[in-house]
């Protein structure tokens, strides 16, 4: 037991909880916690944006599997974290914001930088707190750990008023926990694990539909093992990337399914008579008409999180629980022989064949996906790919090949322009000497291009590759497609110079624009021991396809 003010119990908290870096922006009523962080082994990063630093930790939590810490201080400061809030909370992203807030005699008075915080974010935290005295500090860290990193992990904010900081107490560490409804360790129903098992045994064309909770629960091993064993082509959503190696020599990875998925990927599904979806909650994004979709397969729905069964798509068997966990079961109750799928197999290798993912190629001018094949080969897939919101993202999804979990970061469930840069600053703190890369389109670096001097200031070795084709690409797509062409509002009457304001930032700058530029320009880059950005200028007129219609089927897709 230790005398200490509130202050102290929060950064000494951390500590106890095993992190070691924090991504913040100081302010008044954080003043008494950054005076404590002065003093301790805690790995500060002064972001520029409290947006950039809510993504940053987002960032390291994917990377790593570890919550992300993210500290600002009260109204501005606060309310500037919600949209990383938001984004890491639809897609589960473990995470705890600390927040200062006015003292507890001046809350709702309308003191100045107060905002209520936690009536703010409400919606979009899995769970919240504010902290009421010294002694409540060390239990309410380590109850928001908890319950960022359990279940299907999410956000947890952590609102600490000044006096409270400035208040001394005993600090007593305690693991105790005690809470009134929440049991993550009982989310687990397999009662329907028999009726599974006899559908996957009678398939004769079955595809696993893997999401993102593949990655999280750590159960890409077992999904791996499970479709050689039983020869089952995969299909992934886009944070379901590297769930299963997408250069896996047994043929069976079909790539991404969805708006924008592989040709087979989405074929596969609609011709399936059995999907067994891990970790996927069946996102509009990656579904196409819902009342189409895969109409004549049964459906396994196997899922941490028991609200999303029959949420969406209608399911036949659901199995709740943990991926790796359900994934185990079913693979011990699977004993007999089951249907021969070689004929499936061989059907998808010829559709495969014959539509490829397209690759459009443009007199003089570099293709987006030749960025993206370029970067795969220099990095032999190792790196770890984030990205941005728009046509960069879909490119990069559709031509970056992932060959492992937790090394593709993106923004699926809110769209977060802005983020991809960030998060790869987080990225590269959770995996130190790994190479870290961040596609970007012109539009989206611009929502948080202020962390270039972040990245300066601590040397951060991000890579941003930005994809610019002086517009905002996929709005201007979808004018094209839908709108006859008015471009209301998404092209540029000019277009800022990256390369300058990247070196003004203390950045290293490097550009490209022919095909023969490319390969060379990125080495250099890649080369450097810090940051660098490369801006490649590629076509305005280039398109993501294939391209799934709103309200189309999967199977109906424009790949011109």
């Amino acid at each position: 037991m230790a005398k200490m003010n509130g202050a102290q119990m929060v950064v000494k908290a951390l500590e106890d909880e095993g992190v070691s870096t924090v991504f913040g922006l100081p302010g008044g009523t954080v003043i008494h916690l950054y005076d404590a962080l002065y003093d301790s082994k805690l790995n500060h990063i002064l972001m520029r944006h409290e947006q950039a630093a809510s993504h940053a930790a987002d960032g390291y939590a994917r990377t790593s599997g570890r919550p992300g810490v993210c500290i600002a201080t009260s109204g501005p400061g606060a309310t500037n974290l919600v949209t990383g809030i938001a984004t890491a909370n639809l897609d589960s992203a473990p995470m705890v914001a600390i927040t200062g807030q006015v003292a507890t005699t001046m809350i709702g008075t309308d003191a100045f930088q107060e905002a209520d915080i936690i009536g703010a974010s409400l919606p979009l935290v899995k769970h919240s707190f504010q902290v009421r005295t010294p002694d409540q500090v060390q239990s309410t860290i380590h109850k928001a750990f908890y319950i960022a990193s359990t279940g299907r992990p999410g956000p947890v904010l952590v609102d600490v008023p000044a006096d409270v900081q400035k208040g001394m107490g005993d600090y007593k560490y305690s693991t105790e926990l005690d809470f009134l409804g929440y049991h993550p360790e009982n989310l687990y129903d397999v009662s329907q694990l028999e009726a599974a098992v006899s559908l996957i045994e009678h398939a004769e064309r079955p595809v696993i539909f893997a999401g993102g909770g593949v990655i999280r629960s750590g159960a890409s091993e077992l999904l791996i093992d499970f479709a050689l064993k039983y020869e089952i082509p995969v299909t992934t959503t886009l944070l379901g990337k590297g769930a299963f190696p997408e250069s896996h020599p047994s043929g069976l990875a079909l790539g991404m399914a969805g708006m924008h998925g592989h040709p087979v990927a989405n074929r596969a599904l609609m011709g399936a008579d059995v999907i067994i979806a891990i970790g996927s909650r069946f996102s509009d994004r990656t579904t196409g008409n819902r009342q189409r979709f895969a109409a004549d397969a049964k459906i396994i729905h196997i899922d941490l999180d028991a609200a999303e069964i029959d949420k969406a798509i209608e399911t036949d068997v659901y199995l709740v629980g943990d991926a790796a966990r359900v994934l185990e079961a079913l693979a011990d109750a699977m004993k007999k022989k089951i249907a021969d799928h070689g004929e499936w197999n061989r059907h998808l290798s010829e559709v495969r064949e014959k539509e490829p993912m397209p690759r459009h190629e443009y007199s003089g001018e570099i293709a987006p996906w030749q960025v993206l094949e370029t970067l795969h080969d220099l990095t032999k897939g190792e790196a770890v790919l984030t990205t941005e919101v728009g046509q960069n993202q879909m490119w990069a999804a559709q031509h970056f090949r992932v060959e492992a979990p937790r090394r593709f970061l993106s923004s699926g469930g809110l769209g977060t322009m802005g983020f991809g840069f960030p998060a790869a600053m987080g990225a590269a703190y959770a995996c130190p000497g790994q190479t870290v890369c961040c596609i970007a389109g012109d539009g989206s670096l611009m929502m948080n291009i202020q962390e270039l001097d972040t990245c300066a200031r601590y040397d951060i070795p991000v890579k941003v590759i930005l994809l610019n084709n002086a517009c905002l690409g996929n709005v201007r797509q979808w004018q094209q497609f839908f709108y006859d062409h008015r471009y209301s509002n998404t092209i540029y009457n000019r277009t800022p110079d990256f390369v300058k304001i990247a070196e003004a930032m203390g950045v290293p700058g490097y550009s490209a624009s022919r095909p023969e530029e490319l390969r060379q320009t990125l080495e250099k880059a890649l080369a450097e021991p810090g940051p660098a950005l490369v801006d490649v200028r590629i076509p305005q007129g280039a398109l993501v396809v294939p391209m799934v219609y709103p309200g189309n089927s999967l199977d109906n897709m424009v790949t011109g």
